[in-house]
């Protein structure tokens, strides 16, 4: 990726609204509803390549009857209506947060309104964020009792992360599966347009695709959903015409099919091998799930249209049109679908939809501290929720490419992913069953409803899958064992790895005995040292001035923090508070992220924003409203949301002092808070510094104000330094086996071989110090 991609967007402005939070006109609707096609329904679309072979793969295969088919029709369009259509777009497409949906959409919902969430550095004033609050309903007694039973027990808020976790790793597994068993189905044409052709022909073609498939992802979501929109309608218009000709062709009359009578008949003939034969049925509802983890790069009424609007009635018209040829041609089931209509490039854009949401679940993860972290280049500068990860894209290859030469037929892999498929369903109803009793505060019976309905049906159709384990059903289970063991082992070590920090936090008592000059030489600049506690002073502090007694002479106490909501607004994103008197010239700064926002790619951009609002508190210090961010005592528990500029500003500030500050709107634009602010013309220079020119003529001007802004502005004139923790996490003598293992090989290999934080929040490395520090957990 080059750079200008990864510059494009700007995590400031306003694209930190999701696209589905905002208001759209038809246009705009109708357009995402266009682009939704190339991205969401990719899956969903080719599933007709491989759904009636993978039905008719086992015993049932050896005696295919009319009467089966019409069942196996009358199956598939009952799944396609109760579950894509009735499941997703009607219910749980409503229960977004903030635009944003998926597992981890789901669980923030449930995290604000009851006490679950086992995100780190949890402050009571996370909870006056507007988009914590937003859409809260009245408490009712009914949310009450669901809620409360959740919170009593600790392990129930533990099983329910860990069924979370469930269903983002199946999701991720679904991401390499998917790109395998949609290549490979297409590619399978080969053998039937060419039967003298080795089988290893279509697997090497199936490589070549996969490779060009990863290849391409990192031009983006935009783009991609661009290049592919044309192929899948084009794919999809075909499809329901190729059916409606089958469907005349044929035999009219498998119309009849679509009664439920069918599906009672066709398991009263087929009995045991009937059962077994819903894996293959499965495969028809597989890509729902992209519509709800896709959502955040859309919006639901695009989602809505384009599926209600074409997918679902081109889809009805092809599997009919399909069930219709084999009805004639029962010696056709294994390959009847490539008899008609060309597969290729539709196969290439079906991997895109789980492709798109693993890209997007790693960055949840990542932010909630469950995955180490990554590099995330944002591929637009209008819609923030698109995004691209080389690492995981070429992890995801490795594994896709491996999956496809290993098992080189589509049945198995289609056992492994019918497994992934119905487990994430499963996830996504329970979940939205806890959202209808807690969020919605419904009735419960209703909520029940709701689980015995979908979950009923989807449990059906697991039972049907597990029995394929054996057959390649396998892999799923063991990809989700790696992932998952993975994000526990290190969301377990970063957790200990906060309480390390927690309990060995140097005490204010200590600090301010040092007095003003904190017992060490005080240089010239500006010291950023990061932590992850939101009060008291870390531990890499007094080691550092244990070593190297000379610091900084503005100290600031940077915390970036996770709040469980989908973005924070910019003029709501920093804590500012100060630490000791006005004399110390120490702050803090706790900077509040959702998990979709991510760090600017311009460590300039971060200090001027810092800078900005350290000198809006130090005007406003007396008069601003305070919330208290812990039980710590005041002198560190007072802090203050201060406002964010908007946009890039790196030219030169003029900052009046007055004893109040300048209101400067959030969603002003870059021209009038350029204006407002006298900042010079970026067109004429750009600079990296921020300068404070103060008047020395204001005789309205509190002295010590002056005086500390005049100390803010020396220190930035000085440069700024970012002190970090070089941690080594062991875990103790008399830790476990099973901890010891997982602390010291896994915790410790994932830390060495992954991004390093200060890669990731774009520190300069010329400024960088880091403290090594030994972390005994």
């Amino acid at each position: 990726m080059d750079n200008d991609s990864e510059s494009e967007s700007n995590p400031q402005s306003s694209t930190s609204v999701p696209a589905g939070a905002r208001k759209q006109s038809v246009a705009a609707v109708l357009m995402l509803a266009y682009q939704s096609f190339g991205v969401v329904y990719g899956d969903l679309s080719v599933s007709p390549l491989y759904v009636f072979r993978s039905t008719f793969s086992g015993d049932l295969h050896n005696h295919v009857t009319v009467e089966e088919i019409y069942g196996v029709l009358s199956l598939i369009f009952w799944t396609l209506t109760l579950v894509p259509v009735i499941k997703y777009v009607i219910i749980i497409l409503n229960a977004d947060d903030n635009g944003e949906g998926g597992t981890f959409a789901l669980y923030s919902l449930l995290c604000r309104h009851a006490k679950l969430s086992l995100i780190l550095n949890q402050q009571s004033a996370d909870a006056e964020l507007s988009t914590y609050q937003l859409e809260q309903p009245p408490e009712t007694p009914r949310g009450v009792r669901v809620r409360k039973l959740l919170e009593k027990y600790s392990f129930l808020r533990t099983s329910l992360l860990v069924i979370v976790l469930l269903g983002t790793c199946m999701v991720i597994g679904d991401g390499i599966l998917t790109p395998a068993i949609a290549v490979l189905s297409a590619t399978s044409g080969i053998s039937v347009a060419a039967p003298q052709l080795h089988q290893n022909v279509a697997v090497l073609v199936s490589c070549c695709i996969l490779v060009v498939l990863f290849g391409i992802q990192h031009i983006g979501t935009h783009r991609i959903s661009f290049l592919f929109a044309p192929i899948v309608l084009f794919w999809l218009l075909c499809n329901s015409s190729i059916g409606v000709y089958n469907l005349v062709t044929f035999n009219p009359g498998i119309i009849g099919a679509l009664s439920p009578y069918y599906i009672y008949h066709f398991f009263r003939v087929s009995g045991r091998d009937g059962w077994i034969s819903l894996g293959g049925v499965l495969l028809c509802i597989t890509g729902s799930e992209a519509m709800y983890a896709d959502l955040g790069h859309f919006s639901k009424n695009s989602i809505k249209i384009a599926f209600t609007c074409l997918v679902y009635p081109s889809l009805v018209l092809g599997y009919i049109g399909q069930a219709a040829y084999l009805s004639k041609n029962l010696e056709d089931v294994d390959h009847g679908f490539f008899h008609s209509i060309p597969t290729m490039l539709v196969s290439i854009v079906g991997s895109q939809a789980v492709i798109t949401a693993t890209f997007s679940i790693v960055k949840q993860c990542q932010t909630l501290g469950f995955v180490p972290w990554v590099k995330v280049v944002h591929t637009s500068s209008t819609i923030h929720g698109q995004i691209y990860i080389p690492e995981v894209n070429w992890i995801m290859f490795v594994l896709s490419l491996s999956v496809t030469v290993g098992f080189q037929s589509t049945i198995e892999i289609g056992n492994a992913y019918g497994i992934a498929v119905i487990v994430v369903m499963l996830v996504t109803t329970f979940l939205t069953t806890l959202v209808i009793a807690v969020v919605w505060q419904r009735s419960t019976l209703l909520a029940c409803l709701f689980f015995c309905i979908f979950g009923s049906i989807e449990a059906l159709y697991l039972s049907s899958a597990l029995f394929k384990v054996k057959q390649g059903g396998w892999v799923s289970l063991v990809l989700a064992g790696v992932i998952m063991s993975i994000m526990y082992v290190w969301h377990y070590g970063t957790i200990k790895k906060y309480e390390f920090d927690l309990q060995n936090k140097v005490s204010m008592k200590w600090l301010l005995t040092l007095g003003p000059s904190l017992g060490i030489v005080r240089v010239p600049g500006i010291g950023l040292i990061y932590t992850e506690l939101v009060t008291g002073v870390p531990a890499i502090f007094s080691h550092f001035v244990t070593n190297l007694p000379a610091f900084h002479q503005i100290l600031v106490f940077v915390c970036m923090k996770s709040v469980p909501v989908p973005f924070v607004p910019p003029n709501e994103r920093y804590l500012v508070g100060r630490v000791g008197s006005k004399d110390y010239r120490m702050y803090r700064c706790v900077v509040r992220s959702g998990y979709k926002d991510t760090y600017g790619n311009d460590d300039s951009e971060f200090e001027n924003q810092l800078i900005y609002n350290l000198s809006e508190f130090i005007q406003t210090e007396g008069s601003a409203p305070w919330v208290q961010s812990s039980s710590e005592m005041s002198l560190d528990g007072r802090m203050t949301v201060m406002g964010t500029l908007s946009g890039n500003f790196d030219s030169n500030i003029s900052l009046p002092l007055s004893g109040s500050a300048r209101a400067l709107p959030a969603h002003s634009s870059t021209n009038s808070l350029e204006s407002s602010m006298g900042v010079t013309s970026p067109n004429i220079i750009r600079k990296r510094q921020v300068h404070f020119n103060i008047s020395k003529s204001d005789d309205e001007t509190d002295p010590e104000i002056r005086q500390e802004l005049t100390d803010l502005m020396d220190a930035k004139e000085a440069g700024i330094a970012y002190v970090m923790g070089h941690s080594y996490v062991k875990a103790k003598r008399s830790s476990s086996w099973l901890k010891t293992f997982a602390i010291n090989f896994v915790y410790s290999f994932l830390h060495r071989n992954c991004r390093e934080p200060s890669t990731a929040l774009h520190i300069p490395h010329m400024s960088l110090i880091q403290v090594g520090m030994v972390y005994y957990v």
